[in-house]
């Protein structure tokens, strides 16, 4: 990331010094310019996903610019998660900000989806953000009567039609964001959510050809005239994760040019049956 356009030049450069942060799905996308901008900042961070190899590659990327470690890890399974949390503490110690960015979709109409498409997007979305939370904050957060997670979920505030399953599972983190931040307020831990909408980055790369022409168009309607970036994402998170939102929790910023308020949600149902 160019540091003219990374979102640290807009905060103290010692922001996040002595912290320590865990971004899931932090190989790349959204959860990579998160990284960056936390370590820009100060934080040691640890990265995770599935895949060794690339995992192993961002984090040697992300080196450039502070202390960053990784660890191989399918969020669906508690197990590894409780590994994950081992591994954390034996490197840092502690931990004091959890950026649960892990998650995947793929466009399809409702009738369309087979249980395990749906299973799968349930599972990693909604269930590995609850793992990863509940076994954080159990063994640091509420301990250390102290921590932040921030959420990544999507613009679902008037539905996702032709993404019914990553809309039900993203709804279902926002609640669970309600419930946990009021529960464990008196354990000093706040927890609050971000909802890009459509965003430039690695993510876009996996949806067919068809749906990338969509997006164009979807574009244009936007009331901002553009997408937005990783970049934006990622200095809504520094705000969430930093001491100038300490007395914000159990909510949403949507980052996504307005398209929670305005355009037309159908498009990709309509191209799906053309």
């Amino acid at each position: 990331m160019d540091p003219a356009t990374s979102p640290a030049r807009y905060f103290a450069p010692d922001l996040f010094a002595g912290k320590t942060a865990l971004v899931t799905g932090g190989r790349s996308g959204i959860g990579y310019a998160i990284a960056e901008a936390l370590l820009r900042l100060g934080a040691r961070v640890c990265i995770c996903s599935r895949k060794p190899e690339p995992l192993a590659a961002a984090a040697a990327a992300l080196r450039e610019y502070g202390t960053c470690v990784q660890r191989p890890c399918d969020i669906r399974d508690s197990g590894e998660v409780e590994v994950l949390a081992d591994f954390i503490a034996d490197e840092f110690g502690q931990l004091d900000l959890l950026v649960n960015n892990a998650g995947g979709q793929f466009p399809g109409l409702a009738e369309n989806l087979s249980d395990n498409g749906w299973n799968a997007v349930i599972s990693t979305n909604l269930n590995g953000t609850f793992y990863v939370s509940r076994i954080m904050a159990k063994r640091f957060f509420l301990p250390q009567s102290g921590g932040n997670i921030v959420n990544i979920i999507v613009n679902m505030l008037r539905g996702f039609p032709g993404m019914a399953h990553t809309g039900a599972a993203r709804a279902g983190v926002e609640n669970l964001t309600k419930s946990l931040a009021q529960e464990w307020a008196h354990h000093n831990v706040r927890i609050n959510c971000v909802a890009p909408g459509t965003i430039l980055s690695s993510g876009l790369d996996t949806y067919a050809e068809p749906v990338r022409q969509l997006l164009d168009s979807m574009e244009e309607d936007n009331l901002m005239g553009r997408h937005g970036t990783v970049e934006e994402v990622a200095a809504a998170v520094l705000y969430l994760a930093g001491p100038m939102s300490s007395y914000t929790s159990g909510t949403t910023l949507y980052v996504d040019g307005m398209d929670h308020l305005h355009g037309d949600r159908m498009r990709l149902v309509r191209g799906a049956r053309t």
